[in-house]
């Protein structure tokens, strides 16, 4: 008689940020290899709530699925059966991390994170704890590509609120042997970007037939990463058995704004105007990534490329806006 082999349910795992541009990625891959997932989003007022909901729609259709809506700060224990936590939470954007809103950056990324890691520590079933960190912890760098073993030196707020989650995470981890693994991303793109960010509005401004707007002189560089590349790396990072605990994620699509702003010209079959205007405070000259080490430790390999992307994240904007 055959036996029946046993199949061993999918671990537990926590996404804060839940309905987010990365998180909402993150989830729905998640759910597909079978884990149950516990979502967390706040649902703050940076951009509209409608939005974040058709992010998660997919994951809310899914038995698997089971949304929280509070702020991370008012939980008080983490969920029993959580062996995976992926913080994904964050008050995002360069440009508005300045002034009165330091205050905002302060309690989402740094508060914020403490107050997980310190639910983190007394957790007994926690296997891995993977912080969404980004390269703008570098600030401007020395050397390109950038290793991890740089000196971080942001020029942003909120690099530095970042900069602080990735040291908060080193300190529970060496203090209390949280499994804690961050990931700097450098610039990830694709269907559900945040309204602000810089290829949603070329795209969205051309296909609207308005005029582009570019801070800067449009040379600026960015190692671009595609956001399933991104949601990639975090399975990698969980699966993982490796001694570093931060890790570059880069796409190896390293170009300028200019370079972009060509290449949509190209995939868009459309003339457009640029108004460049005065460089914003914070942002850097250029990125990019060394990922070695991810090559090495996490067997990490990005497979889109910025055409490839670009294509995807039109069509994602022209359904989103009912433009043909």
């Amino acid at each position: 008689m055959e036996r029946k082999k046993r199949t061993r349910n999918k671990e537990n795992v926590l996404v804060t940020g839940v309905a987010g541009f990365i998180g909402s990625h993150l989830c729905e891959k998640l759910l597909n290899e079978g884990y149950t997932v516990i979502g967390i989003d706040s649902f703050t007022d940076f951009y509209p709530e409608y939005i974040k909901l058709s992010n998660i729609k997919k994951c809310l259709q899914n038995p698997k699925f089971r949304l929280l809506e509070m702020d991370i700060l008012e939980l008080g224990t983490l969920p029993d059966k959580v062996e995976f936590i992926f913080h994904t939470a964050a008050q995002a954007g360069v440009r508005t991390s300045w002034g009165k809103n330091f205050e905002i950056y302060t309690r989402n990324n740094v508060l914020a994170t403490q107050h997980l890691l310190e639910l983190s520590k007394k957790h007994t079933k926690l296997k891995k704890f993977i912080y969404s960190s980004s390269s703008s912890i570098y600030g401007d760098a020395k050397e390109f590509p950038t290793g991890e073993d740089a000196v971080p030196s942001p020029v942003s707020p909120y690099g530095v609120t970042k900069l602080a989650g990735e040291h908060l995470c080193q300190l529970y981890h060496k203090n209390f042997g949280v499994p804690v693994i961050s990931l700097r991303y450098f610039t990830v793109f694709g269907p559900r970007q945040r309204p602000d960010m810089a290829f949603h509005k070329f795209i969205k401004s051309i296909l609207l037939k308005e005029t582009v707007q570019i801070f800067g002189d449009g040379k600026q560089s960015r190692d671009f990463t595609y956001v399933s590349d991104v949601v990639n790396a975090n399975i990698l990072a969980m699966k993982a058995h490796t001694t570093h605990t931060i890790f570059n994620i880069g796409g190896g699509n390293h170009c300028t704004i200019n370079d972009v702003l060509a290449l949509l010209k190209i995939l868009l079959i459309k003339e457009f105007k640029i108004q460049y205007s005065k460089k914003s405070k914070g942002d850097v000259k250029e990125t990019k990534a060394d990922i070695t080490r991810a090559q090495k430790e996490l067997g990490f390999f990005p497979k889109v490329d910025l055409e490839s992307g670009l294509r995807k994240e039109i069509e994602w904007i022209k359904k989103n806006y009912g433009i043909k």
